[in-house]
């Protein structure tokens, strides 16, 4: 018998929250590094956050979470670590050494610069990567830490603390995750409600933020995220199916993820 067609499944999420800072925020390179990327656009750098040393390094965050969601005999194929508020480390990215804090010799890279878009896309790249049979399973890293180290040019939400998101992505049978992110002029909410009501009655949605414009979560990236990793066993044992949802309105990005 052939075997039927199969995807990647969110089979684990673990969440955490920090406080503390890392000690890399006080790297003189990070006021160099900083300084070259906000020179051309006439931005002012934070120097009182400089000075203090406020942030905390993605590696330092992940690296104990991962250790957590994984055993040594689950190899991972792919790494991507997904963010929005930069990271506080200079040097190498932090993709690339979170893959040492996971079994296995994955391909890492970083997904920014896409607003919470970005964790939408990192599940959505997962999945296409999986469907070049390169990739039976597949680990998001989503994190945000609290310091931004220049003044930005609008405001811009920054998260309350700390936080890190991970999840394990593995081959299963049936249909894998299915992510749609379009960029338009139209009601989010509606969009939202539209593909619902695709989806068959009994369908649970959750919004993440940007829907409201006077909504301001506390946790703007990984909020959405943890919410799903507090509720995922009880969806799994359910029977319909779950929409999540988030509206980037700095980029006019709406993404939407079905949990099979």
């Amino acid at each position: 018998m052939t075997p039927g067609p199969s995807g990647l499944r969110i089979t684990r999420a673990l969440a955490r929250r920090f406080d503390g800072r890392s000690e890399t925020s006080l790297d003189p390179d990070l006021r160099v590094f900083v300084s070259d990327l906000v020179r051309p656009y006439g931005l002012p750098l934070r120097e009182d956050l400089l000075r203090e040393g406020v942030g905390h390094s993605y590696e330092e965050l992940a690296a104990g979470l991962l250790r957590e969601a994984l055993a040594e005999d689950e190899p991972v194929d792919l790494l991507i670590l997904a963010f929005d508020t930069p990271d506080v480390r200079p040097g190498a990215p932090s993709s690339l050494a979170l893959s040492r804090s996971v079994p296995g010799s994955p391909l890492a890279f970083a997904i920014c610069d896409q607003g919470t878009a970005a964790a939408f896309t990192a599940l959505r790249l997962a999945a296409d990567h999986h469907r070049t049979g390169g990739c039976r399973r597949a680990v998001i890293v989503l994190a945000e830490q609290t310091a931004l180290h220049y003044e930005p040019s609008e405001p811009v939400p920054l998260p309350e603390r700390h936080a890190v998101v991970v999840l394990v992505c593995e081959e299963a049978p049936g249909a894998g995750l299915a992510v749609r992110q379009v960029t338009g002029s139209g009601s989010p909410e509606e969009a939202v409600r539209v593909r619902a009501e695709e989806l068959g009655p009994g369908v649970e949605v959750v919004l993440g933020g940007g829907f409201d414009a006077e909504d301001l979560p506390a946790q703007p990236f990984t909020g959405l995220w943890a919410r799903l990793a507090e509720h995922l066993p009880q969806w799994r044992k359910g029977e319909r199916p779950v929409l999540l949802a988030g509206y980037d309105r700095r980029l006019g990005v709406l993404s939407t993820l079905t949990l099979p």
